[in-house]
């Protein structure tokens, strides 16, 4: 089964805000998403049929722009993707 692409523009998540903004674009969000991480963590658990990834490009800009917030997500993440077998998480500068 090929493995389905989400793309992150990490020029378009330079906040926390931008994050969720990004992210309910580019994924396939269930309509009561709410905007935290345990919520996202949630929905990438369960919710998002697999296989898939999430390739963040230009992750560098986020992480700079983000600082701790990054850390937070990016550990949220790699957490599920160590979880779920048909998730994998990418980031690229």
């Amino acid at each position: 089964m090929p493995v389905k692409q989400y793309l992150l523009d990490g020029n378009a998540i330079l906040s926390l805000a931008g994050f969720y903004d990004e992210v309910s674009r580019r994924l396939p969000l269930p309509p009561h998403f709410g905007r935290n991480l345990d919520a996202l963590a949630d929905v990438l658990s369960t919710d998002i049929a697999g296989p898939f990834e999430i390739v963040w490009k230009h992750a560098s800009a986020s992480k700079k722009a983000l600082k701790n917030d990054f850390v937070r997500i990016e550990g949220m993440l790699k957490h599920v993707a160590a979880e779920r077998a048909d998730f994998r998480i990418t980031f690229h500068d």
